[in-house]
Parts: C-alpha cells; structure tokens; sequence
C-alpha cells in the first residue's frame, strides 16, 4: 500500500474503502472485481492500483484496516466494569453497529473473509486472522456465569446467538434490507428472549 493512501480527502479514502469492502464481502476475493470496486467508488482503476498496487494488495489493506478499526471501537465501546454476560454481548453488537454508520460492510466483510480459501488472500491475512477473536473472547471472559441454570451450556449458547445474529444480518444484506438502527432493536429481543429462557429466576 502506498501511505500517501492517507493524505487524500477522508470522504474520498472512506469511498475507496467502502467500495472494496462491499465488493469482497458480497462475492469473495476470487470473484471480487477491480472493475466494479472503482465503478462503486467513482474512481479510475490506475488511481487505485496507484495506491494498492493489486487486488491482493488492496485485500490486504482493508482487512487490516477493518481489524483495526474493530478494534478500536471494541475497546471503547464495551465497558470494562460490565460482567453481565448478556450486557456484553450487547454492548460487542453495538461497537459493531456504531461502524457500520460508517462502513457498512466491514462486519460482513470480515464474517465472510472467515470463509476464504484462495491462498494469496489467506497468506496475506494469515497474522491477523486471530486478533478479533482473541479481543472478543477477552471480553466475554469478563462474563459472570453463576446467573446460568445449571443445565445450559454457555459454549453452546455463545454459538447459537452468533449463528443466529450473523445470519440474520448476511440475510439482510443480501436482501438489500439492512438497517442498522432497526437491526439493534432485533438484537435486543432476541437477548431478551434467550436471557428469559438461560437465567435463573430472581
């Protein structure tokens, strides 16, 4: 990448960046198209080869850039007094919301990029592919368990809300339906229903 990439305008380094998130997120790196990541960002294809040099270049750079920026609005956005396991969740699911106002792709762009498989994607993501995990792990380690009935598997459930959340929002996506203010509110019932059914009663 080259870093002059940063010294444009921000509106123009946030269309460039949207452009290719949505690109890689809706068709995956072999089936993403230079082509229609500069239609989608009004920009030439010298222009971003200028800066990127590649497609696997400029894949590089985005999934760094969206970790980081993940990151980054995990580590403000949930609070690291709160040990309410459902709370948590929530509080992950709004970190990730608040990026979504400005990269609306970026979380479907790294939930697909877990499906990846052409080899020079994956080689040049291959040191960064643990960092979200471990970050939201560390988080939910924060989690009081002690509120559980005792015949609930937390494992298990900590997978069914994300399968269930995740897929809710690709079909959204995919449908073109997506909105995230409205997505937020389904999150919240569908915690408060799960929280119902895991938690032992007062």
């Amino acid at each position: 990448m080259n870093d002059k990439f940063f010294d444009l305008k921000k509106e123009k380094q946030d269309r460039m960046i949207n452009a290719a998130l949505k690109v890689f997120a809706l068709n995956g790196y072999k089936h993403a198209s230079t082509d229609d990541i500069v239609k989608e960002a009004s920009i030439s294809k010298g222009l971003l080869f200028h800066y990127f040099i590649s497609k696997v270049g400029l894949y590089e750079f985005v999934y760094d850039y969206s970790v980081r920026y993940m990151m980054l609005e995990l580590s403000t956005g949930v609070s690291k007094g709160e040990t309410d396991y459902f709370e948590l969740i929530w509080q992950i699911w709004q970190a990730q919301l608040q990026v979504m106002h400005t990269y609306p792709y970026m979380l479907l762009f790294l939930n697909e990029s877990k499906k990846e498989d052409v080899s020079e994607a994956l080689m040049v993501t291959e040191d960064k592919r643990g960092v979200l995990p471990h970050q939201l792990n560390q988080i939910m380690r924060r989690a009081d368990f002690t509120k559980f009935k005792k015949d609930i598997d937390v494992d298990k459930l900590t997978g069914m809300i994300g399968f269930t959340l995740n897929g809710l929002m690709t079909e959204q996506f995919y449908a073109g339906a997506f909105q995230p203010e409205l997505f937020g509110e389904e999150i919240k019932s569908y915690l408060a229903m799960t929280k119902k059914m895991a938690y032992k009663e007062d």
